[in-house]
């Protein structure tokens, strides 16, 4: 399957389907001589697996990574390191009634359109479990990040049309939607106790800084910075649209509105995001990615099946009611992976 792998210097590749024997990934280009553990992977594992908060899925996964190769008395070799994730709890059964159904918001129709197969359980390798290898990878990846001292962090500021009205980093770690303001997090919750009774799920957008990212990161033209990490976060599944800086609100910007005028103290405003003419230009790296509702909802839908026969279909099983909050981390391992990416590939220029 072509599409799997991601990055130039830092080049991972992901395997793997939801209800397969396990999933895992292949990073190659990761320096050698990095202190590193299973136990390291584990606790940024541990905050996007199934199981936690009341947005998601009942699947219990341990998600215990093991690391296969690329490494030697706790370093890392700078030969090609994989690590393998065992699925434990994979429930196939409540898919075999939809087999042949083609589940409205799924890429069950289009996976079958391209190659005349494809695994209904879970979705396979179009399931948001794929995103367990990213995290993995975005834990490597982060420990190249912290010899530069570089910092990620996501807040979740919508949720089901709820917006944060202020941005405040502490309080975003004290709920458990990683909200940064606590009077929006209250209403956040109480809307998908409402939404899950239901039988349907929501969307929001979630916001990702990066600081500490020195000046002059990122290639011109058609690998900018930018590009790179609107792409990699555009391919979380879940995400429709991704914003750099100002994102959108830039178009009703006038010029003078929209530059960041310069002191010798640095930028008075970071409508750029972080980033000029696709290269980072000291200040924080700022993106929010706009994440669409689970397609996966009891309420009965209409679709057709394998034979294009017209049916109705209600999605029974274990599913979260909004990506948010467990795809904050992996919105964090991409862009983690993305910067660490182009730091290798301009450590090859100096």
């Amino acid at each position: 399957m072509s599409g799997s792998s991601f990055g130039k210097a830092f080049h991972i590749t992901t395997f793997g389907e939801s209800h397969g024997e396990a999933l895992g990934v292949v990073i190659q280009g990761c320096p050698p001589g990095l202190l590193i553990s299973e136990d390291i992977i584990y606790q940024a594992l541990k905050k996007r697996k199934p199981g936690n908060g009341p947005a998601s899925t009942s699947r219990k996964e341990p998600d215990k990574p093991k690391i296969l190769s690329g490494t030697f008395n706790g370093k890392t070799t700078g030969t090609p390191l994989t690590i393998f994730i065992e699925n434990k709890d994979a429930n196939s059964k409540a898919y075999e009634k939809n087999a042949a159904i083609f589940r409205p918001g799924h890429g069950d129709i289009t996976y079958q359109a391209k190659y005349g197969i494809r695994d209904f359980r879970g979705g396979g390798r179009a399931s948001a479990r794929e995103t367990a290898a990213r995290v993995a990878a975005g834990a490597v990846a982060q420990i190249i990040l912290d010899t530069y001292k570089i910092r990620i962090n996501t807040f979740t500021i919508s949720l089901g049309g709820i917006h944060a009205e202020r941005i405040d980093p502490g309080i975003g770690d004290e709920n458990i939607l990683l909200c940064p303001c606590k009077d929006a997090a209250q209403k956040m919750l109480k809307r998908i106790k409402e939404v899950k009774k239901k039988g349907d799920s929501l969307g929001g957008v979630v916001q990702i800084c990066a600081s500490n990212v020195p000046a002059g990161i990122g290639d011109p033209v058609f690998d900018k910075l930018d590009a790179d990490i609107a792409k990699g976060l555009m391919s979380i599944g879940a995400v429709k649209a991704v914003e750099i800086g100002a994102g959108i609100n830039a178009s009703q910007m006038t010029g003078f509105e929209n530059n960041d005028q310069i002191t010798k103290k640095g930028f008075k405003t970071n409508n750029a995001g972080g980033i000029l003419a696709g290269i980072s230009n000291g200040d924080e790296i700022v993106a929010r990615v706009h994440v669409k509702p689970i397609p996966s909802i009891s309420i009965e839908q209409d679709t057709i099946d394998e034979k294009g026969k017209a049916q109705t279909v209600s999605t029974k099983g274990r599913h979260d009611i909004s990506a948010i909050p467990r795809i904050n981390k992996v919105c964090e391992a991409m862009m983690a992976i993305v910067l660490a990416d182009h730091i290798l590939r301009q450590k090859t220029l100096v």
